[in-house]
């Protein structure tokens, strides 16, 4: 009784935050434009894989992310990006001629600190929170390592931190490169974390 206390107030507390986020980016693009506030969709490739007691890595998945962003000036030289992203992640373990595989789709919500140090190109980081909403496991040719009898469910909930940097045009077109750095354990065994690199081009409204 107490756990189901608990577990629903930690997926009630997700979904306010969840509510917040979207109501921030939402609302940026309705911003007096003299406070510099922009809105756009954005959207790119992902390379990722999974951290296992943050001694070995798996061999990366290929997929992609799309989403919708809001940026707004704190100063002559630095932004909030806040963003709300579909993102296809999992990771591939690879033994001989077996493969495992294992496509973890998110909703991910970061929050971005941009840095100008120059007109056009930015550096960024922040944290980020994710939340599984699918994911789709297999086997190829009798994976050893794995029960294949069993299914691996992922935590419904992630969070980590965001690095990266990239260009942006006077016409709202941005480029970019980031990596995210995954701390909450997908699994309760093993400790594995994703590993995500993104390369992505945005679009302001």
């Amino acid at each position: 009784m107490v756990a189901n206390n608990f577990k629903n107030r930690k997926m009630k507390t997700i979904y306010i935050t969840m509510a917040l986020m979207i109501t921030s980016v939402l609302s940026l693009n309705a911003q007096d434009s003299k406070n510099k506030a922009t809105a756009g969709i954005k959207g790119g490739y992902n390379m990722s894989s999974v951290s296992f007691d943050g001694s070995s890595e798996t061999d990366r998945l290929h997929g992609y992310h799309i989403g919708i962003y809001g940026e707004s000036f704190i100063g002559k030289f630095l932004s909030i990006q806040p963003e709300i992203l579909y993102s296809k992640q999992g990771y591939k373990i690879i033994d001989g001629s077996s493969t495992y595989t294992q496509k973890l789709d998110y909703i991910n919500v970061p929050l971005m600190l941009k840095l100008y140090p120059v007109k056009s190109f930015f550096l960024e980081a922040g944290p980020q929170i994710g939340f599984s909403i699918s994911h789709k496991e297999t086997f190829e040719s009798g994976f050893i390592l794995y029960d294949t009898e069993k299914e691996f469910d992922p935590n419904n909930f992630d969070w980590g931190v965001n690095v990266g940097a990239g260009f942006k045009s006077d016409s709202g077109v941005s480029l970019g490169v980031r990596y995210h750095l995954g701390q909450n354990d997908i699994y309760d065994e093993d400790k594995p974390k994703n590993r995500v690199w993104q390369l992505y081009v945005g679009f302001d409204f």
